[in-house]
């Protein structure tokens, strides 16, 4: 009996141990680029989808940091939409989906999910892939372009200067706020998602999100250490 009332103790005090641990999932979302021919159209000023993988190698180098210092059981989810990544390759003629799948091919502790429209992209934040059952999400990170309402996953790819995919703070209320852990770190690396968004984005979920107040900087990262700047008379704000 003694034997017995140990093992029975031992199984319950691991079986604790290991939900002191819980998984939770990082979202990272990249929209995509505009096509070539539109950004020709542009000022070479006012150009800034010269590259087409601005908001591909920015999300890698955090993914790669958050994968280095994110607490034990974090899974990181990179979402990215496919279609403006179809077009854009078709316009150069490169296989920019394959370059995409490369990613996780190279950085197993990533898991790839394309998504093709908004109502795919919330029914991920809200359910994940199959049912999120208890893994809540500890983090989103969303790279691209946006405005001061909305994340446009599809700015000057399918027609110029105007988006056809996007994520209004309209949509925010279709969130789960459960979705999210109580801490859940946010941010937009878009511009001018502090103005109005991450005020929406509190309300829906709970949590704060981390924007800029103006433009954010997408140009010459390779002298940032691939990480996203703010254009002059910018800064960051935590909404």
């Amino acid at each position: 009996m003694t034997r017995l009332l140990f093992s029975a103790l031992f199984l319950f005090t691991c079986g604790f141990a290991s939900k002191s641990v819980a998984d939770t999932e990082y979202l990272i979302v990249s929209g995509g680029p505009a096509v070539r021919q539109f950004e020709d159209l542009r000022r070479p000023g006012e150009q800034h989808d010269r590259w087409w993988g601005n908001f591909i190698r920015t999300a890698r180098v955090r993914m790669q940091e958050i994968q280095r210092t994110a607490a034990p059981g974090t899974h990181i989810t990179w979402l990215v939409y496919r279609d403006a990544y179809v077009r854009r390759g078709a316009s150069e003629h490169q296989p920019l989906t394959q370059n995409v799948e490369s990613v996780p091919k190279a950085y197993p502790f990533v898991k790839l999910v394309w998504f093709r429209s908004t109502d795919e992209l919330i029914h991920y934040i809200n359910h994940g892939a199959s049912g999120r059952g208890g893994m809540k999400i500890s983090g989103f990170e969303y790279f691209g372009h946006s405005n001061k309402y909305s994340f446009m996953f599809d700015y000057s790819s399918e027609v110029y200067a105007t988006s056809t995919a996007w994520l209004h703070e309209h949509d925010l209320r279709k969130l789960s706020r459960w979705a999210f852990t109580s801490k859940a770190y946010c941010q937009s690396w878009g511009c001018h998602t502090a103005e109005s968004f991450s005020k929406a984005w509190k309300r829906a979920t709970g949590t704060f999100m981390v924007g800029a107040q103006g433009k954010t900087d997408y140009s010459d990262m390779h002298l940032r250490d691939w990480h996203v700047g703010l254009s002059p008379g910018s800064r960051w704000v935590n909404r």
